[in-house]
């Protein structure tokens, strides 16, 4: 029996060689066996010991998903690739990696707000309401009115306005007559060399120079790309508004009974409006100096509003900032200066003078603001000025080497020479004025930071609580 099963075995064994044989072909290429690379499929010992990690507690293993790390552009379109067959889900539908490719055009940028929370992450902000945040604010090509010559608000400045705190707010006051539009346009968008004619805040024309009128009306606004807002206002105690009051029968609040009473306290309203809303005041001057102006800016200066203080809570905040007002920083410009005024003597007399007028003055007008800064004086120091305050001197506008090209026909060669100022041009004085009023502390104007929309709200409050307020503004009361 067991010779039996050897042969059984042994003839097995034979059939299946002979099997073999014929299968991977008997007949053998003649020449040298070429070994192949053996494939190791085994893991390395290291690995073996280590547990599965992509296994589910069933015992199944779970494929994990391809990453891709880099993709050649021209190869999204080609299908077939590995890449493309392993990352595609074997459910109906667009896979994932044909979503990826198809790529937007522009950019498109999405906007969270400081102070969201986590909770605004997660909703998807509206694309075209993004773009729209990231464009440029529009730039004004003229100036616009803010308060018209009735004292009423007008809210067309608001479309301007944006939701940054970085703002410079400058306003201007001075009697009829002395550049205060002319001032704030080269202040502003304008260079002394461009037509007048063309100026953002209208100064006077020839005609209303001839008739004694006035330009200006209420309170015109303007704001440049800087986010500076300028804020030019009719001229203060004028007789022209005075005159046209008189002759044509205009009717006057009840609580006023002459029309002289009621241009004085309309030149304070807007005054004290000015100190509440202003960073910076320019009161401009062209003579050195008026009496009842600094008398009028005291008294302006009295009727001020009291700042707004920030909403309180239940249980109270006792600081010594809730009481605390808040005053603009006050800059006199003297304007259509002559050659004298530039001595340096007869400049320590002015600074001494307007130091003594507004020495009871809470108002800031010293400290930030320096003629000396800007190379006018070379030889002189700064402790020249003992009592130095916020004046700058601007000499007459007239235009350079006109009148020397008249006078070449008829006068010697050494009349072309330009002739001793004593000062410098007005373009280099307006630029220096420019760089220092730019440059001015930019205190805060409430207890709160303001944004440029919530400080024309406020505006329109100061506005309404002013009633202009005719409680206020009384002359029984003043």
């Amino acid at each position: 029996m067991k010779d039996r099963l050897t042969y059984l075995q042994i003839k097995i064994i034979r059939m299946v060689i002979i099997t073999s044989s014929e299968q991977d072909g008997s007949e053998d290429p003649p020449g040298p066996l070429i070994q192949k690379t053996p494939i190791i499929l085994a893991k390395p010992p290291g690995d073996r010991a280590k547990p599965p990690q992509n296994t589910a507690t069933s015992g199944t293993p779970v494929l994990e998903k391809p990453i891709m790390l880099m993709k050649a552009r021209d190869e999204g379109g080609k299908p077939g690739t590995p890449q493309e067959t392993a990352a595609q889900p074997s459910g109906p539908g667009p896979s994932k990696m044909e979503k990826e490719g198809q790529r937007p055009t522009q950019p498109v940028y999405q906007i969270q707000y400081r102070g969201m929370g986590p909770s605004a992450s997660s909703s998807a902000v509206d694309p075209m309401v993004g773009q729209a945040k990231l464009l440029p604010p529009e730039k004004m090509k003229h100036s616009i009115k803010l308060v018209d010559d009735q004292m009423n608000w007008c809210d067309s400045a608001m479309e301007y306005l944006r939701d940054q705190t970085d703002m410079l707010v400058v306003g201007v006051i001075g009697l009829q007559g002395s550049g205060k539009s002319t001032i704030m346009s080269l202040l502003s968008a304008n260079a002394p060399e461009e037509d007048q004619r063309s100026y953002v805040f209208r100064a006077q024309s020839q005609e209303i120079k001839e008739r004694g009128g006035n330009q200006s009306t209420g309170i015109d606004f303007f704001i440049t790309q800087e986010r500076v807002i300028f804020l030019d206002t009719q001229p203060m105690l004028s007789p022209s508004i005075l005159d046209h009051l008189i002759n044509n029968d205009r009717k006057l609040p009840p609580e006023y009974n002459l029309p002289h009473t009621y241009v004085e306290m309309q030149s304070l309203q807007i005054a004290a409006f000015l100190f509440t809303v202003c960073h910076v005041v320019i009161v401009v001057q062209d003579w050195f100096a008026d009496l009842n102006l600094y008398r009028f800016l005291q008294s302006a200066e009295m009727l001020k509003p009291s700042t707004p203080s920030a909403s309180h809570d239940s249980s109270g905040s006792s600081g010594s900032d809730d009481g605390a007002e808040y005053y603009p920083h006050l800059v006199f410009l003297q304007n259509k200066a002559r050659r004298e005024d530039f001595c340096p003597r007869n400049l320590k007399n002015m600074h001494m003078v307007v130091d003594k007028l507004m020495a009871h003055s809470h108002l800031k007008y010293k400290g930030t603001l320096s003629m000396l800064d800007c190379n006018i004086f070379p030889g002189l120091g700064h402790d020249f000025l003992t009592t130095e305050v916020n004046m700058f001197l601007l000499p007459v506008h007239e235009g350079e080497g006109e009148d020397h090209l008249t006078k070449a026909g008829t006068y010697p060669l050494f009349s072309l020479l330009p002739g001793y100022r004593g000062h410098p041009t007005f373009s280099y004085m307006v630029s220096k004025l420019r760089s220092q009023i730019l440059a001015m502390p930019r205190s805060q104007l409430s207890h709160t930071i303001l944004t440029e929309k919530n400080w024309c709200e406020q505006v329109s409050l100061c506005c309404s609580d002013l009633g202009w307020c005719k409680e206020v503004f009384c002359p029984v009361r003043i």
